[in-house]
């Protein structure tokens, strides 16, 4: 009588919701229940989604005794599905048919509120389902059509919305052609009379020109790395639902340094959808996964055998079973702020429905490893402490960054996802939602990245990003006009800019370099005021010097911004770094011919300095903090 006396008690002290109530009769504990009933009112969710989400009770056991509760069978094993499921509604939906002569019609995977319906329902006993887990119900869906699934992934942009994907390709014939054309309008430019050649000069001279104002105006815009919040936090029950989503290929040195940052996130864990999306063949990721001890929070999806082998590819299998209204995509050496996510909800909460998008600021972290890793600080320096904050301000086109980029769900999943076929998804969505007419705003918050240290892994990540945005610019280039109107004319001049204008000008930048240096130190200028001779000569050189301004000053003052003063010295030598850019544009162009969808793995985990310590190496054990003690079932 005592015991029942205390169950009473606690029942009285805590009002228990009716998903998590009927584990009473299971022999739950009534603090771990009250508990898991704080943790949802205090967060804003269901007690169900506290319960299992903190971590208080297994999955499995608590759906176990869900059927207990119900009368119906738990299937724990392989489930055999009927015909009739599809992909992504099946697993949405959390109901899916089971194969004939199987314990029920149907199997069941309800999750949150659902529980407290089913709970309510007096089902007639021909109808009552089996129950499962939704991560077995997922698994099931994924064996039983393997085929749809990647299709889904990896079609469902093209079928959608052909006019947004890109068609692998351009065959070598179309290439081709295309130099034969140029090599022919080069020839004919010595042919045309000097007036003719002289605007043709200045027309080209002048794209350039206004390709560096985009980065020489950015210098003026206010964009702190560190900024105080002006509005004060939402709290836990306003805080939406965050999925975060990581794809993992062969990367088993990261994975508890991965795990320890993602586990460090401060956000409320009922409201927080963890997923790591892995190819079906990467066992050695799969094992570094299984010997780390991931939260409840945290999920591992395997992607079911396909093409092309991508990152977006990856992402898309996952995207439809993301629970969050919004979603962040983090790569998998990264380290973010722990705050990060509370404060993208706070400016989604704040900011126009137009805004389907928030880029963070990436800061590579060895810096001292190479004089290449300092370069690509400054460079992403200039990248995402000045020119993307500024592009965010004046509202033009943003190539998102790839990772530390948050969405809102819903936009997302309109944009059709990430195109599986581009190389450099991430440019191609922020061209996409430019189209659609929304903004990319910025996220002055912090994501730790690690850069490649030898000129070999360097080489083959720029010219997957070089080829990746020629894949873009040929992608919505193929109707300029449809573009045009859709984009207007300074957005459209800033994409133009940031994409074919990125590539253009770094396959150029070694020729023109030496144009203008010789034309600096050779060239006599006449003494004579002979305008227009003398314009393509003086635009040289005015473009020599804008140029260096808008390659160096950017970069220079995102050190100051940083406070990164020992890397001032490093500016000076960007000039000789952009050569090797150049060349990385090069083969881009080429593996655009010869693999279109190649996608040139960058490993991970070899950094041997850190300016944070963020990226050195911990234990798998430490890779977590500890978890609460979960509850299951006594034997017998």
């Amino acid at each position: 009588m005592s015991f029942l006396r205390s169950r009473l008690a606690w029942t009285d002290a805590v009002a228990l919701p009716p998903e998590i109530a009927f584990l009473l009769a299971e022999g739950v504990p009534p603090a771990l229940l009250a508990r898991a009933a704080t943790l949802a009112r205090d967060a804003g969710t269901d007690a169900a989604t506290a319960l299992l989400r903190a971590g208080l009770m297994d999955e499995d056991a608590y759906y176990r005794a869900l059927a207990r509760r119900l009368g119906v069978p738990f299937l724990d094993g392989a489930i055999a599905l009927g015909p009739g499921i599809a992909f992504p509604e099946t697993p949405l939906a959390g109901l899916a048919p089971l194969a004939p002569g199987g314990p029920a019609p149907r199997v069941m995977a309800p999750e949150g509120r659902d529980v407290a319906e089913l709970l309510s329902l007096r089902l007639p006993r021909s109808w009552r389902p089996a129950l499962t887990t939704p991560r077995r119900l997922r698994e099931a869906v994924f064996a039983a059509i393997p085929q749809a699934v990647a299709a889904h992934a990896s079609d469902d942009l093209e079928i959608r919305r052909p006019d947004w994907a890109f068609r692998p390709g351009p065959g070598a014939i179309h290439v081709g052609l295309a130099v034969l054309l140029v090599l022919a309008a080069g020839c004919a430019a010595t042919l045309l009379p000097a007036a003719l050649a002289v605007l043709l000069a200045v027309a080209v001279q002048s794209a350039f020109l206004v390709m560096a104002v985009f980065r020489i105006g950015a210098l003026f815009v206010a964009a702190p790395v560190e900024s105080a919040e002006e509005h004060p936090p939402l709290p836990d029950r306003e805080l939406p639902v965050y999925t975060v989503l990581v794809a993992l290929h062969r990367e088993a040195e990261v994975v508890p340094r991965l795990v320890r940052a993602l586990a460090a996130l401060d956000y409320p864990v009922a409201k927080l959808d963890i997923k790591f999306v892995i190819e079906a063949d990467d066992s050695e990721t799969a094992a570094a996964l299984a010997r780390v001890p991931l939260p409840a929070r945290f999920e591992v999806v395997v992607a079911p055998p396909g093409l092309p082998r991508t990152k977006p590819r990856a992402l898309n299998v996952a995207l439809p079973l993301a629970r969050g209204s919004c979603l962040v995509v983090y790569d998998a050496e990264d380290v973010p702020d722990p705050g990060q996510l509370r404060r993208a909800a706070g400016i989604f909460s704040r900011a126009p429905a137009t805004t389907a998008c928030l880029q963070g600021r990436l800061v590579i972290d060895n810096a001292s490893d190479s004089w290449l890793t300092r370069c690509f600080v400054l460079e992403y320096a200039a990248l995402f402490d000045v020119l993307g904050p500024a592009l965010a301000h004046w509202h033009l086109p943003t190539p998102l960054g790839g990772t530390s980029t948050h969405f809102r769900t819903q936009v997302l999943r309109q944009m059709c996802g990430w195109d599986a076929h581009n190389v450099t998804e991430d440019a191609d969505l922020g061209m996409r939602l430019a189209l659609a007419g929304y903004d990319v705003g910025d996220l002055p918050s912090a994501t730790i990245e690690e850069a490649p240290a030898r000129l070999g892994p360097w080489l083959r990540q720029r010219t997957r990003w070089m080829k990746g945005f020629v894949q873009t610019s040929l992608t919505h280039g193929r109707r300029p006009l449809r573009t045009l109107r859709a984009l207007g004319p300074l957005d459209a001049l800033c994409a133009l800019a940031m994409l074919p204008g990125t590539v253009i000008s770094a396959l150029v930048y070694p020729l023109f370099t030496l144009l203008a240096v010789r034309d600096f130190l050779w060239r006599e200028i006449p003494a004579g005021p002979a305008f227009w001779p003398n314009l393509p000569v003086a635009l040289s050189l005015t473009l020599f010097g804008i140029g260096f301004l808008a390659m160096l000053a950017p970069a220079a003052l995102g050190c100051f911004r940083r406070d990164w003063r020992d890397l001032i010295w490093i500016v000076p030598t960007l000039p000789a770094y952009f050569l090797l850019v150049s060349l990385a544009a090069w083969l881009g162009v080429i593996e655009l011919v010869t693999a279109p969808t190649r996608w040139n793995k960058t490993q991970h985990g070899l950094a041997r300095s850190s300016r944070s310590g963020a990226l050195k190496p911990g234990p798998a054990v430490r890779a977590v903090s500890p978890a609460p003690p979960r509850w299951s079932r006594p034997a017998g």
